[in-house]
């Protein structure tokens, strides 16, 4: 186990160099091989393609910041937690920003889209209730959140990841109030339906 490990680190490691030094259409397995002198048959021995060693990369960095995430219980938590997910991002921009242009079968947005919905899921169940868990409401939630992040994560002038995590609060917390606002004033103008109040 310990050496597989290794091997897929190598791998992985040799890709984020890749990346940096041409465009990941261009890269192919043997280019990967090449830079940390490994077979051809230990990549496939490990991954299905470079599709897959991308999301392998995701998924073993992630990780600890998606137990963190499902395992806090009040807001202020997840706020932090976010906005230490968004530091990771930022801080391996360069590396997400070109894997989120890859676009297609086996793509590295799909792939986050599939490892987000379950936590996206329970969080909207858990402010909405079990009958907001369909999988409208689900895909709209993951869409907005997916959206920005991929918008702020492909934009030439990233902003810094406490900022961008800053608007998206002050957002969210003044939409809702205004939104709140605004259905308790429609309540009180609305005009009376026959038989109301009588």
């Amino acid at each position: 186990m310990a050496d597989s490990n290794i091997t897929k680190r190598a791998l992985a490691g040799a890709l984020r160099e890749l990346i940096e030094e041409m465009p990941f259409d261009k890269i192919n397995v043997t280019h990967i091989c090449e830079k940390c002198h490994m077979s051809r048959k230990s990549f496939y021995y490990h991954f299905k393609d470079k599709y897959d060693l991308v999301n392998w990369i995701f998924d073993t960095e992630f990780i600890s910041y998606a137990q963190a995430y499902s395992g806090a219980s009040r807001l202020n938590e997840r706020l932090e937690i976010l906005e230490d997910i968004c530091a990771y991002f930022y801080e391996n921009r360069n590396f997400y920003r070109k894997a989120l242009k890859i676009k297609g079968q086996n793509s590295f947005s799909e792939h986050l889209r599939e490892y987000c919905l379950p936590f996206l899921k329970a969080r909207v169940v858990s402010l909405l209730g079990e009958e907001a868990g369909d999988d409208f409401t689900v895909q709209f939630f993951t869409d907005a959140a997916l959206c920005a992040i991929e918008r702020w994560m492909t934009d030439k002038d990233c902003m810094p990841p406490g900022e961008f995590v800053s608007r998206l609060k002050r957002i969210l917390f003044n939409g809702t109030a205004s939104l709140h606002r605004e259905i308790e004033r429609s309540k009180l103008t609305e005009p009376r339906r026959d038989g109301e109040g009588t």
